[in-house]
């Protein structure tokens, strides 16, 4: 799996979550437990998690509605 959006935003992993969806993209969200426990102070972040088949797609999708990719630094 490829790291696809990382943010402390709560608005934008659902939003990408159901354009990906719309493409037929499977995504996974990852430390959701960990922001809910810091208890929604932005801290730590969101990841969502897309398969490594389909991440230049999924990376077109969220790019064309606005949505910054996650760069490796």
């Amino acid at each position: 799996m490829k790291q696809l959006i990382s943010t402390n935003d709560p608005t934008i992993i659902p939003f990408a979550r159901a354009l990906l969806q719309g493409e037929g993209i499977d995504c996974f969200e990852m430390d959701v437990n960990m922001s809910i426990l810091e208890g929604s102070i932005g801290v730590f972040p969101r990841r969502l998690m897309v398969a490594d088949s389909d991440y230049d797609a999924a990376v077109t999708v969220i790019t064309d509605n606005g949505i910054e990719a996650y760069e490796r630094p």
